[in-house]
């Protein structure tokens, strides 16, 4: 019987700690997050110029976004001392 051992972290992941184990200061990880914030970012809007060109998305969609209510539906039995 074979035993699978998982690592916990991916390469990106240990990357990540690796180059964390390094920063000096303070000025060092707000560099660093802003770094990473830069490239979600980018990374987002490259997908949502996908989804534009495939014309997935467009003004309607974006329009129909900023009106939905994503809240979670309150049950009332779920809190029975309150009243909705």
């Amino acid at each position: 019987m074979s035993t699978l051992v998982r690592q916990p972290f991916n390469a990106a992941q240990l990357e990540i700690l690796s180059t964390m184990s390094r920063l000096n200061s303070d000025e060092d990880l707000r560099e660093l997050k802003s770094t990473l914030s830069k490239f979600f970012a980018e990374r987002a809007d490259r997908e949502l110029e996908k989804l534009w060109d495939e014309g997935i998305i467009n003004e309607q969609v974006i329009e129909d976004w900023g009106k939905e209510h994503m809240r979670t539906p309150y049950r009332s039995n779920f809190f029975p001392s309150i009243s909705f």
